[in-house]
C-alpha cells in the first residue's frame, strides 16, 4: 500500500513548541497545522498503516532562506501520529528526507508513505552502507 499527498509548508520545531512556566506545550501555529492535517486525512479517509513503514519527504520551502531540514521533521512525524497515518514514529524504518527548490509563497511538504518490506537477502545486505568488517 502507498499513499502520496501534498501538504502544508510545517512549522519548524523552532514554532512549534512553547514554553510555559516549567511546561513545554505545542504552539498555536503547531496545533493548528495538525488540526488542518487531521482533517485532511480525515475527508481524505487515509488508512492507517500497522506495519513498519517507508516515508519519503520532499520540502519546497516557501523562500530562500537557510533551513535545517530535521527542523521540519518533528511537526511532521508527531502530526502524522495525532492524524492516525500510523501508530507511532516507531514504526518507520527507513526515511528519506529531501530539500527541494522554494515554492514561494507558501511552500509544501510532498509525502510518500509505503509499507516498508524490506529485502533480507545476501543481496540487501550488499546495498548497506555499513561495512561488515572494520579496520
Amino acid at each position: 500500500m502507498t499513499a502520496e499527498f501534498e501538504l502544508p509548508w510545517p512549522p519548524s520545531v523552532n514554532h512549534y513548541y512553547r514554553h510555559v512556566g516549567p511546561r513545554v506545550l505545542i504552539s498555536r501555529d503547531g496545533r493548528r497545522y495538525r488540526e488542518q492535517v487531521v482533517a485532511r486525512f480525515k475527508n481524505d479517509r487515509v488508512a492507517k498503516y500497522t506495519g513498519p513503514v517507508e516515508l519519503d519527504i520532499e520540502l519546497y520551502p516557501p523562500d530562500n532562506r537557510r533551513r535545517d531540514v530535521d527542523n521540519s521533521l518533528k511537526c511532521l512525524l508527531d502530526t502524522f501520529t495525532h492524524a492516525g497515518l500510523y501508530e507511532d514514529d516507531s514504526q518507520i524504518h527507513r526515511l528519506i528526507i529531501t530539500k527541494r527548490e522554494p515554492m514561494p509563497p507558501d511552500g509544501l511538504a510532498y509525502i510518500r508513505i509505503k509499507e516498508w518490506n524490506a529485502d533480507r537477502t545476501a543481496a540487501s545486505a550488499a546495498k548497506s552502507c555499513r561495512t561488515t568488517s572494520l579496520a
